[in-house]
């Protein structure tokens, strides 16, 4: 069955930086978009950065552009988001997910707390 499993969570202070993995398993990971996203408290989940199978095409949202960047190693099976000057307004609950704007597969989630 398919299986995303994030890590790389935790507490971190502002303008710091972490980097979340997703290993993944049970499909065919290379050929699958994959994305991150994350949901903060009281809010909706939001896309946070999409690549294509092949990682020739990437996109972020307009929030974390400049300041994170996803990656994927096909074969590893792993997606990855590098965060650096993270913000507090980073803080949320971060999410892989099979696919791009309609994931059909989510991972459970890892913890991103930015605070000083």
């Amino acid at each position: 069955q398919v299986q995303l499993v994030e890590s790389g969570g935790g507490l971190v202070q502002p303008g710091g930086s972490l980097r979340l993995s997703c290993a993944a398993s049970g499909f065919a990971f290379n050929l699958a978009a994959m994305s991150w996203y994350r949901q903060a408290p009281g809010k909706e989940r939001e896309l946070v950065a999409v690549i294509s199978s092949g990682s020739g095409y990437i996109n972020y949202a307009d929030s974390v552009k400049g300041r994170f960047a996803i990656s994927r190693d096909n074969a590893k099976n792993n997606l990855y988001l590098q965060m650096n000057r993270l913000k507090p307004e980073d803080t949320a609950v971060y999410y892989c997910a099979r696919g791009g704007g309609q994931p059909n597969y989510w991972g459970q989630g890892t913890q991103v707390t930015v605070s000083s």
